[in-house]
């Protein structure tokens, strides 16, 4: 099935769509200041870039929209429209995160992944953060 909009549309439905400062990646910071906890955000110089950083602590968070880095759940399906695009695209998002996560540890650092869909969970959530936080091991 073809895509159900002009290409023009498209880029400039894809052009608006944000890759930092996302409601999600907003919501799991301002959770974490609650906790208490301070981090930096983006840093450039580590793989992946990741969404929140613990430089003390050699931890990053990836905050990641499970449509966007297919995760397994009702909000990470495909569309039904050029279907090949999408999952070329998925795909290639996977392969890139599990690339950079491979490299953070390499450098001795820590990730976790945090997906859109726990933040119906607030409270399970914040068990994990502060679990992953804690915990010396990574």
């Amino acid at each position: 099935m073809n895509d159900r909009v002009s290409k023009a549309v498209r880029s400039g439905i894809m052009t608006s769509v944000k890759s930092k400062n996302t409601g999600p990646e907003v919501q799991i910071r301002k959770m974490l200041h609650a906790l208490g906890y301070r981090y930096r955000l983006h840093r450039k110089e580590l793989p992946g870039s990741p969404d929140i950083v613990f430089p003390g602590k050699r931890k990053a968070i990836f905050v990641h929209g499970c449509f966007w880095h297919g995760h397994d759940c009702r909000w990470g399906k495909l569309p039904k429209s050029n279907i090949d695009y999408w999952q070329s695209k998925i795909s290639d998002n996977i392969s890139r995160d599990t690339r950079n996560q491979a490299a953070l540890r390499l450098l001795g650092w820590s990730s976790l992944v945090v997906w859109q869909c726990e933040l119906r969970n607030s409270d399970d959530l914040k068990t994990k953060l502060v679990r992953y936080l804690t915990d010396s091991e990574g």
